[in-house]
């Protein structure tokens, strides 16, 4: 095998990601913020986390959180009656500095066995537009406005049940006592299809009692105006809250109130949001998915491979029926949805990507080799993203696009 060599340092591969990847135009505060966040090993399954005493230590914390709010009661399923099955999700929160702020287990129901008229009604979930997200980001790196994170601790507990669901007992806590038993759901749940309404529900009466003005465009965005001219913003993505404006005190305020009424953890300056890494200077806001990046590279085994310079082989023309072998299709459907999601801050892949995503239902091997040069073109450029400069210009530029052709009479 190939040895590669760089700066005395001995690899296995031939293509090492060290050679792709660098700190040097970042601050140091914000170098260790990025090292941080790509050291700790989050386990896959309750199994994996038993074995750590940080990871069990949450788990505990979760259920006891669970308990407290009477979200279940342990019970025998009703004839006819189906049980939603449920899943451990492990994650870990960070402060604004990088350092570990929590180790978070939150139990997840499978919401997707559910039947609609039966254990749920209406849904809806409080996801921010992302188009709304960087919008946000530009108007803060312009008017020079702050920018807060807020997390709201098990946001869906405060939502009231009204149907009857059952669930399975989850797993790490199965006893002699509770064998064939199921939980009767009291409180809404992470993962349930009417958990997310409950629990936004709740917080919209909240921030409107407090004077603020819900968006009609995007349902998560509110805004407060002040007599003296000045103005407040949160949005909202689950339960994960950006504040925002140009009114410092009423910032403060606000938090505060929010306490009172939620468990609610203040992450200081906005550093790490939906994956993606926001680093802030004098000249504007840059927006990377780096992490993303190299999480996906290292599910995919391919953070080894041979770098690509461009996203696309122009050579290759991909159609439905190419001849190839059909691939797995559930694989193809998660990379490929991966990948959209990484575009939101790398629209230097936007077309390869939208191309890809045309052959979803019946993907062959000619397909996955392209979502293979997407991957290996991310590879050269793990840390590219969004670039939010600041200006002092105040005039508005706006650019058409217009399609060239002939034109008669």
């Amino acid at each position: 095998m190939p040895i590669a060599w760089r700066k005395g340092i001995r690899s296995c591969t031939q293509h090492p990601i060290g050679n792709f990847i660098s700190y040097d135009k970042l601050s140091p505060t914000f170098r260790a913020f990025t090292s941080s966040i790509t050291e700790i090993q989050v386990p896959q399954n309750i199994q994996e986390a038993f074995k750590y005493p940080k990871w069990k230590a949450a788990v505990d914390e979760e259920v006891r959180a669970l308990e407290k709010n009477g979200t279940w009661e342990i019970t025998d399923l009703p004839r006819g009656k189906k049980p939603v099955g449920c899943k451990w999700i492990f994650t870990v929160k960070y402060k604004a500095d990088g350092n570990v702020d929590r180790y978070k287990a939150r139990l997840v129901a499978k919401g997707f066995t559910q039947s609609y008229g039966i254990d749920y009604q209406e849904t809806f979930a409080p996801v921010a537009k992302l188009n709304t997200v960087r919008v946000l980001l530009s108007l803060a790196a312009n008017l020079d406005w702050s920018l807060h994170q807020l997390d709201v601790k098990n946001a869906f507990l405060n939502g009231d049940l009204e149907e009857e669901v059952y669930m399975d007992i989850p797993a790490g806590l199965e006893t002699t006592s509770n064998f064939n038993k199921v939980c009767r759901l009291r409180k809404s749940l992470y993962g349930l299809k009417q958990s997310p309404r409950a629990w936004f529900e709740r917080f919209t009466k909240v921030v409107k009692g407090y004077g603020f003005v819900q968006c009609q465009s995007d349902h998560t965005l509110f805004v407060k105006h002040f007599p003296e001219g000045k103005l407040a913003i949160i949005i909202v993505y689950v339960d994960d809250i950006i504040l925002t404006g140009d009114h410092e005190e009423k910032i403060d305020l606000l938090k505060k109130l929010l306490t009172k009424e939620f468990e609610i953890k203040d992450l200081g300056n906005l550093k790490y949001f939906l994956g993606m890494e926001i680093a802030r200077s004098k000249k504007g806001i840059a927006v990377s998915q780096r992490k993303y990046v190299l999480d996906l590279l290292n599910e995919t085994g391919m953070l080894g491979c041979k770098p690509a310079e461009t996203p696309m082989d122009t050579t290759v023309k991909l159609e439905e029926s190419d001849g190839s072998a059909p691939v797995d299709k559930g694989r193809y459907q998660r990379l490929v949805g991966k990948l959209i999601y990484l575009s939101h801050t790398r629209p230097d892949i936007g077309f390869s990507v939208s191309v890809v995503s045309q052959f979803m239902n019946n993907p062959t091997e000619k397909h996955m080799t392209a979502v293979i040069r997407i991957l290996r073109y991310l590879k050269m450029t793990p840390g590219k993203g969004l670039f939010f400069q600041r200006t002092t210009k105040k005039e508005i530029e706006i650019f058409f696009r217009c399609r060239l052709g002939r034109f008669s009479d």
